[in-house]
């Protein structure tokens, strides 16, 4: 991060879902802690990748960035302007400027609309009238996504997984925004794909500058695709860095062991690298651990882990701006830094 004003800067982040029960009066009797104190920024034109085992928060995150869920606690800073709690009409402005890419590229879509009235219904809810008229401007979108503009009346159902991803990014495009959350856009896609729809929004990244939050739990692609990572356990981060030094250096137990997992391919005599097998489940979010919420699954755990949270901050011989949350973190001699590819179509 450079020390210029981010696009998006989030301090405190928390979401609760209240759990209610009892008979005959609904009363809340606990809570979902899906996300709980996130502190992260994105710069303009930068991508931030958001890693983790299902269930950790990431698509939670990405929905309170949106401002498709309320906040439980927290703040939202977009472009210097304070989003957490703003009511519909303070967000209308902004709204063109902040766009998602669902995980699910059919469900996603309108199975009753044509794609051209897929990618003009945020231009119609906007008001917005581009030069030449909205149909030009979606054809030209479609042409960009690699689409025909010869769709422009076909229906969703006529078009491969692949290509209904790309749909949802045409439309994502349409009102020219500064930030887009993809939550996990290449997970429903098969592999032979995923590189495709990787590439494009890469391309669309480059030349639009547009910024990103990309979440994902493919490793090597969000190593092709972020420059920088954030790896998230039971709703909260607990390492950020440049993608370089994650993946070259990481820091903390979690992210040892995610790292260990990826499958990697030997062609000469260097010995395999060492596999870190998490013992047990991840814990309820309903009722997390106290202190450290990975400590009931660290090699590394002691009492102080218990009673204290470690926070997120900067460890002796991390980079600036490589945060870390242990209390032991891993030294670059523990485990064998792993190798893995920056190509997504090698991970193919």
């Amino acid at each position: 991060m450079s020390d210029t004003t981010p696009l998006l800067d989030v301090s405190g982040l928390t979401k609760h879902f209240p759990i209610k029960g009892g008979f005959p009066i609904r009363r809340t009797v606990g809570a979902v802690q899906a996300v709980d104190g996130l502190d992260f920024q994105v710069g303009e034109g930068e991508s931030l990748g958001l890693v983790g085992e299902s269930g950790c928060g990431k698509s939670t995150t990405g929905r309170l960035i949106t401002r498709l869920l309320e906040p439980s606690a927290g703040k939202i800073t977009y472009s210097g302007q304070d989003i957490t709690h703003a009511n519909r009409k303070a967000l209308a402005p902004i709204r063109s400027e902040i766009q998602m890419i669902f995980q699910d590229p059919y469900a996603s879509l309108n199975p009753r609309q044509t794609v051209g009235k897929i990618v003009a219904g945020p231009m119609e809810i906007n008001n917005i009238n581009p030069a030449g008229g909205r149909e030009a401007r979606v054809r030209e979108l479609l042409e960009i996504v690699g689409l025909n503009p010869e769709h422009y009346n076909r229906f969703p159902h006529e078009f491969s997984g692949g290509q209904r991803q790309r749909i949802g990014v045409a439309r994502a495009l349409a009102l020219e925004p500064k930030l887009i959350v993809a939550d996990e856009p290449v997970s429903a896609l098969d592999v032979s794909i995923q590189a495709q729809v990787v590439n494009l929004l890469q391309k669309v990244q480059r030349e639009l500058g547009i910024a990103f939050v990309f979440i994902a739990h493919d490793l090597a692609i969000v190593r092709h695709f972020s420059q920088r990572v954030a790896v998230m356990y039971l709703g909260k981060i607990v390492e950020i860095a440049d993608r370089d030094d994650l993946y070259g250096n990481p820091r903390h137990p979690y992210t040892r062991a995610l790292l260990s997992a990826v499958p990697e391919a030997t062609v000469d005599e260097t010995p395999a690298r060492e596999r870190i097998r998490l013992a047990g489940d991840v814990p309820s979010p309903i009722n997390p651990p106290t202190g450290c919420r990975f400590r009931t699954r660290c090699w590394k755990a002691t009492e102080k882990c218990a009673t204290e949270a470690p926070p997120l901050v900067q460890v002796e011989g991390n980079k600036p701006g490589h945060l870390t949350a242990c209390h032991y973190p891993e030294t670059a001699d523990t485990v064998p830094a792993p190798r893995l590819s920056k190509d997504p179509e090698a991970a193919a």
